[in-house]
């Protein structure tokens, strides 16, 4: 009974208790929201965009591409970290201004990756929370359908070759 109950005050004080009853909900991206990888204000871009809690934060991490997403999430550092990740599901979100809703699981979402559209850093990957929406968009913007695991730091690369003709910075 007295090591039960030194386990439980061990935990106490490395701080679970609070941890656990945070609120892991997509919040909206605000208009002085800057992005954790680049650092530019996120709404002055399109594209779709994402969010990432982490171990020990209260608010999201915020970032002004899926691309950039991506590459934070495929570090190794990251991903140790991680507990809850969100993108736009661009069926509902207009591309030029998906800020402030729309934000779903990136583990279920599919991406389409190499299409004509731009998001904040250029080539970036439209999101989408069903695959058929996501071939759809394909359709007419061209790229691959791609699962949340396949996107890996090659693929990531591969989008940096796709330098588009319009580049923002």
């Amino acid at each position: 009974m007295v090591l039960f109950l030194a386990g439980q005050f061990l935990l106490a004080g490395c701080g679970q208790a609070p941890e656990a009853e945070r609120s892991l909900e997509p919040v909206a991206i605000e208009a002085g929201d800057e992005c954790h990888v680049c650092g530019m204000l996120i709404t002055r871009f399109p594209g779709p965009k994402g969010e990432a809690f982490v171990r020990h934060r209260e608010t999201p991490l915020k970032f002004c591409s899926t691309r950039d997403l991506f590459v934070w999430l495929r570090q190794p550092e990251s991903a140790a970290i991680v507990e809850a990740v969100f993108v736009h599901d661009m069926t509902s979100a207009p591309w030029d201004s998906p800020a402030r809703k729309h934000l779903i699981p990136a583990e279920t979402a599919w991406y389409v990756v190499g299409g004509d559209q731009s998001g904040a850093m250029g080539p970036t990957l439209a999101s989408f929370a069903w695959r058929e929406a996501a071939e759809v968009y394909t359709d007419t913007h061209g790229g691959q359908v791609m699962a949340y695991e396949e996107i890996n730091l090659p693929v990531l690369e591969a989008l940096n070759e796709l330098e588009p003709r319009h580049h923002h910075h």
